[in-house]
Parts: C-alpha cells; sequence; structure tokens
C-alpha cells in the first residue's frame, strides 16, 4: 500500500478520503422472475440485475422522469418499445445487446428463453413509484405494485 506523499499530507485542499460501503444486495420477486437491487444512490442512480423467466413478460409501461439503459447479460428477447401502447416495435434482443429508454417510451421486455438484464438508471426521488403500468399480465396494470 503506498503512502500519501508529504505534500499531499500538509495540503489543506487535499479532499477527505472516504471509505468504501459494502452491503448486501436484496431481491424482489416479481411474477415474472425476480430483480436484485446491487447499486443505489438516492437522487443519482439505480443499478438491477433483472431475471425474466421464458415465456414472461414485464409490463408495458412508461415512466415520467425515470430513464433507462438496459444491457442483456444473458438469453434473449424482445424489447417492445414506441410512442404508445398501439404503436410499438419489436426488436430481438440477445446478451451483448444495450437498449436506452428515455423517460416517456412505452416499453415491455419479453423473455424468449430465461433473459437476465442488467439496468441501470436515474433514481430521483419517488423512482420506485415511478411506473405507469398500461397492462400487464399478472393484474398489476394501473398499479405502482411490485
Amino acid at each position: 500500500m503506498t503512502q500519501p506523499t508529504e505534500a499531499a499530507q500538509a495540503s489543506p485542499a487535499a479532499p477527505a478520503r472516504r471509505a468504501a460501503v459494502f452491503g448486501r444486495a436484496g431481491t424482489q420477486p416479481k411474477p415474472w422472475g425476480h430483480e436484485v437491487l446491487f447499486a443505489l444512490v438516492d437522487g443519482c442512480y439505480a443499478g438491477k440485475l433483472i431475471t425474466v423467466h421464458a415465456g414472461h413478460c414485464l409490463s408495458c409501461q412508461f415512466h415520467r422522469e425515470k430513464d433507462e439503459t438496459l444491457y442483456v447479460v444473458s438469453g434473449q428477447g424482445v424489447v417492445e418499445h414506441g410512442p404508445d401502447a398501439e404503436h410499438l416495435e419489436a426488436v430481438v434482443v440477445r446478451a451483448g445487446d444495450t437498449v436506452h429508454v428515455p423517460a416517456g417510451v412505452v416499453h415491455r421486455v419479453a423473455a424468449t428463453t430465461e433473459l437476465v438484464v442488467a439496468e441501470c438508471s436515474t433514481a430521483a426521488p419517488g423512482w420506485r413509484e415511478d411506473v405507469v403500468r398500461l397492462s400487464d399480465a399478472y393484474g398489476r396494470a394501473g398499479t405502482t405494485a411490485p
């Protein structure tokens, strides 16, 4: 381990060192699979690892403020996206693909095979409730229920 130089030790402008923060990721069961919230800095960003079982799909939804980028870790699926639920374009995604979903874009993720997606999103206050479900195969349309 290196030691700080004398100049760094004596400098009043040197930034205070902060310790790393360790924790345990929480798993949220979902009717289509589950998600693991592995990163969260409220007001900044959130990171999730989302597993969708083959043949299942997330809600057809949009977010008022939340902006998200998806990275397909493994599996294959279909991302539907568009300006509204009646005008969705379907795109097949596979491991290595990324998708940026800006706020306001209607979207749904469906798994053709077991699908694992990493999601990085903004996390403004209220981000957990920032979902408008237009339709849902599990009876959650119109709610923010997990």
